[in-house]
């Protein structure tokens, strides 16, 4: 499988490997670091990252890699902590989590590691 990566222009500077989001003022033609779980991320950015009015490449969707912020099992759903590193995907009383997707190894926080990227939602409801 090819990945599919497009290009975008920073919104802010973007280190490699990590999860972004469509950011403002223009959504859908910048990105920045996403923040958290339940941002509207779209992919991981590749091994140059990009620069505040540069062009960052971002992988929409097949395999990549990714830096962690914490501990991961084989196969884990990934999601943002809250600087775009991945973290395991866990639920959340009354909010949509969206997985980016899929750890392709185990791994430690800032170890970087294979990733399937295949966004779905895991929408929990309130208790």
């Amino acid at each position: 499988m090819r990945p599919f990566i497009k290009s975008y222009i920073g919104a802010a500077s973007v280190d490699p490997y990590l999860i972004v989001k469509a950011a403002a003022p223009a959504a859908g033609t910048t990105v920045r670091a996403a923040a958290g779980a339940t941002e509207t991320i779209i992919g991981v950015t590749d091994e140059l990252g990009g620069d505040q009015g540069g062009t960052v490449d971002v992988t929409l969707a097949g395999p990549a890699q990714v830096r962690l912020g914490g501990n991961v099992a084989f196969g884990d759903p990934l999601t943002s902590d809250a600087a775009g590193k991945a973290v395991k995907a866990l639920p959340i009383a009354g909010q949509t989590v969206v997985i980016v997707g899929w750890a392709g190894s185990p791994g430690a926080a800032d170890d970087i590691i294979p990733v399937t990227v295949a966004k779905s939602l895991l929408a929990t409801p309130a208790a």
